[in-house]
């Protein structure tokens, strides 16, 4: 069995203060990708570089405070990569990926457009540049699951405010789209909704800060694992954990029956 989690932290050192490693250290996951460090390797404590049982990687974001991913792996992978090899996107720390023999786990930080028209276009040219790196990935003959926060909800499922938010960053109809060509045309899987094909409230991984999305459930899917077809036919169980809240997004948990 493997077991994989996912989770935008908001800040590793804010999610260390919440609990978040007490509540890792019993989930007894193979695998954990995180996503918004907001942290340099300076910053990070020996607990942080190599919790309990983990080994710990990280792509870090050249600006302070922002973005960067990691890994926290139980077994040493044979070999880990950081970036994507394009200078714009690789200096805000968006992708990491460790290798296990045939299996690749990445952890992905697709950039949010929320903040402004240039960020927005910036997320439209990681897009351009992430969907042929995908099709690549398919193509290499190797297990892969990509997990993070794509920032963009696919299907009005996957929010609950989905008639409002038509022209929002996040769930426009270009974003929507490649998303769809990601699963319908290029071949990859949609390892939640694979499980829960017709759940609403109980998918939801992030909520706003503002008003009481929280309280009220007002929320989005926004954190995914999305992993090659034989990968993906092998999960068994899925889950959102929110008895505790680490950051404004929940862990996503997959058990898959498959041996790296």
């Amino acid at each position: 069995m493997l077991r994989v989690i996912t989770i935008n932290l908001n800040g590793i050192r804010s999610a260390n203060r919440k609990g978040f490693f007490e509540w890792m250290a019993q989930q007894n996951a193979d695998v954990i990708c995180l996503q918004e460090l907001k942290a340099q390797h300076g910053d990070l404590t020996e607990d942080m570089r190599a919790p309990g049982d983990y080994q710990g990687f990280f792509h870090c974001a050249e600006k302070k405070g922002y973005s960067g991913v990691g890994i926290y792996a139980r077994r040493a992978p044979d070999a880990v990569i950081e970036g994507l090899g394009n200078d714009e996107f690789d200096a805000e720390g968006r992708y990491i990926e460790a290798q296990f023999g045939n299996l690749s786990v990445i952890s992905l930080y697709l950039p949010s457009g929320s903040s402004s028209e240039e960020r927005q276009a910036a997320k439209y040219r990681f897009m351009d540049i992430f969907l042929p790196h995908m099709q690549a990935l398919l193509a290499s003959g190797r297990e892969v699951v990509i997990c993070g926060d794509w920032n963009i909800a696919h299907k009005e499922a996957d929010l609950k405010n989905w008639k409002s938010n038509q022209k929002n960053s996040g769930f426009l109809p270009e974003e929507r789209a490649w998303m769809t060509q990601l699963f319908d045309d290029v071949g990859w899987k949609d390892v939640y909704r694979q499980l829960h094909p017709d759940t609403t409230d109980a998918c939801y991984t992030w909520w706003s800060n503002r008003g009481q999305a929280w309280a009220k459930n007002v929320g989005w899917r926004l954190d995914y694992q999305i992993a090659t077809p034989a990968l993906a036919a092998t999960a068994r169980s899925t889950s959102v954990y929110k008895e505790e809240r680490f950051s404004d997004h929940a862990p996503l948990t997959v058990d898959y029956a498959f041996e790296a």
